[in-house]
């Protein structure tokens, strides 16, 4: 099984297209899925790791993990957000792997004179290197009549080992935050707008397709101390299509003199694919979470419903600010 599963998707390279990196915390990953997402956050500078493994149970394990940084307000422009941001993915025997860094900006408009609503566009611009370790794979003209052989020359043609192309990602973002405890916000994102060529056979047609997303999120307090965090992402890429729905529940521990402490749990679902389960907390300027995703599509006999482990960190830097004196008593013996 897990032979097979590698041959198809080595080969699959030559007739298909690929499909991007992503995660089950979407929103853990805001670069990943809209540029316009860059420098939007409550603070200065935000730091975000991420790690995912996936179908450890089927074959060689598939390995996610990526690393951002961006900043709000950089060099005290108001609305310019700026970020930067590197993925990289491993699959299967072959160990193919998949390495993007991209560097992004955004800026943030006011669309009210409260500045309670306010929209955002945001820009990617960077490379993605894919390449394929032929040595690690087997064929079925290796057998020699009694066991595989290795030292028998598959007679495979192999044009290339790797191929690396230009990103060119868009996005546009809507944001409406009345209360602290309550906020929406919306927007979309298309990536791969070159439409990338993909083949390491050298072969015409086999592009990368774009990439298209859209996703709402929202916040709203249900008691003094429970927040509720409903979200929705529709993506979709050339045939693929993906819908995540679900929601969390935060409980909220200490939000007084600047300290805030919360837990947070919920369920989302990924239609036709995995139900999964997530779990975290908030410590002052950092968040962490914990995913997991239990298999509900056709490989749920082969994967026994194990899907995949995901991990998720943000650090966000504030700088302390001291309050502006607008008025001085003077002395009295003045």
């Amino acid at each position: 099984m897990a032979v097979c599963m590698v041959l198809i998707a080595a080969y699959s390279c030559k007739w298909s297209s690929a499909q991007d990196i992503h995660f089950s915390q979407f929103d853990v990953a805001p670069m990943n899925y809209n540029p316009a997402m860059t420098g939007q956050f409550d603070g200065d500078y935000r730091f975000i790791g991420n790690q995912r493994t996936q179908w450890r149970s089927v074959t060689t394990p598939y390995s996610t993990f990526g690393l951002s940084a961006d900043a709000r307000n950089m060099n005290q422009i108001a609305g310019l957000g700026t970020g930067v941001s590197l993925y990289r993915d491993r699959a299967g025997d072959s160990r193919y792997t998949t390495t993007v860094v991209n560097v992004a900006g955004s800026w943030l408009v006011p669309v009210s004179n409260d500045s309670l609503h306010t929209l955002s566009m945001g820009a990617q611009f960077g490379l993605t290197h894919r390449k394929i370790d032929y040595s690690q794979l087997q064929y079925d003209n290796q057998w020699n009549g009694l066991q595989y052989d290795p030292n028998i020359d598959p007679n495979e043609p192999t044009t290339r080992n790797s191929r690396t192309h230009l990103n060119l990602n868009i996005g546009l973002g809507y944001y409406f935050k009345p209360e602290r405890r309550k906020e929406f916000y919306a927007g979309f994102g298309l990536y791969n707008l070159n439409n990338p060529r993909q083949s390491f056979y050298d072969a015409s047609g086999v592009n990368l397709d774009p990439r298209f997303n859209v996703h709402v999120n929202a916040a709203f307090p249900i008691t003094e101390k429970v927040d509720v965090l409903p979200s929705i992402l529709f993506q979709s890429q050339g045939k693929f299509k993906e819908v995540i729905v679900g929601s969390l529940a935060r409980y909220i521990l200490n939000d007084v003199g600047g300290l805030y402490r919360a837990v947070y749990a919920g369920i989302q679902y990924r239609t036709r694919d995995a139900l999964y389960l997530t779990v975290g907390g908030h410590y002052d300027n950092w968040r962490a979470g914990i995913s997991y995703d239990i298999n509900l599509s056709g490989l749920r006999p082969a994967s026994n419903a194990r899907g995949g482990l995901e991990l998720s960190i943000i650090y966000i830097f504030k700088k302390l600010r001291m309050p502006e004196i607008k008025d001085r008593i003077c002395p009295e013996y003045i």
